[in-house]
């Protein structure tokens, strides 16, 4: 089914599922939603896009547990202050992942815009096997936070000024503590660069002439989509 729910910590959250043919077993990947749009159509075709590469996707909707405003803004304190229910929304899907009859238990991570910035925490937080940052803000404490990481994949856009020297920050902090990476600044991409969604009419405009850029550089998708396999194939299936 492609619209579930699962225990997360005592709620029950609802979630869409994509999973790929054959009977596995399969490794898993949590899809952690952008903060605006939060669990759209859009998030469940990247879902589907992991699906379609031999992975187990499960997209918590982080949005699903009350108001709609109310779980914004309690997600985006969340992923600010680094700590909060949202984390233990992210494990329970990491373990339900795991636990499936179908699995390998290895599990990745990979988040969008607000939930690249809860994938960079989850890296060293949670026993996943990789995780992809796409243009996630940094926590404060980035280097305490990513002590003991997991191999990162990232992408982040030189005209998003909203995430303005986080590329250079996070490759200097892996290549410091060690970790296995492969970070990627494109220098004629702004936000949302990965991901097919645009707002509706003049919005859309506004939106890509903004400090963030949004959704400038879409011609790098397939690049962005094909580093993050082939470094997912290498570190979770492998």
């Amino acid at each position: 089914m492609p619209n579930i729910t699962f225990d997360a910590a005592g709620t029950e959250l609802r979630a869409y599922l994509a999973v790929p043919d054959g009977d596995g077993p399969f490794p898993g990947v949590v899809v952690l939603h952008e903060g605006v749009v939060g669990l759209n159509d859009d998030m469940r075709k990247q879902s589907d896009r992991f699906a379609e590469q031999g992975y187990v996707a499960l997209a918590p909707d982080f949005y699903s547990t009350g108001p709609r405003m109310m779980c914004m803004q309690s997600t985006m304190r969340d992923m600010l202050s680094a700590r909060g229910k949202s984390f233990e929304y992210i494990e329970a899907a990491r373990r339900w992942l795991a636990d499936r009859e179908d699995a390998t238990g290895r599990v990745a991570v990979a988040g969008f815009c607000q939930g690249g910035g809860f994938a960079v925490v989850a890296a060293a937080r949670f026993d996943f096997a990789a995780a992809a940052v796409n243009y996630g803000s940094l926590p404060s404490n980035v280097v305490k936070e990513l002590e003991g990481a997991c191999p990162i994949v990232a992408s982040y856009g030189k005209r998003d000024l909203s995430l303005l020297g986080c590329a250079n920050k996070l490759e200097s902090t892996l290549a410091e503590l060690g970790v296995p990476h492969d970070v990627k600044e494109y220098s004629d991409a702004g936000h949302g660069f990965l991901s097919e969604w645009s707002a509706p009419g003049p919005l859309s405009i506004a939106m890509k002439v903004s400090p963030m850029a949004y959704g400038v550089g879409r011609q790098h998708l397939d690049d962005g989509w094909a580093r993050i396999f082939a470094f997912f194939d290498e570190h979770v299936k492998g």
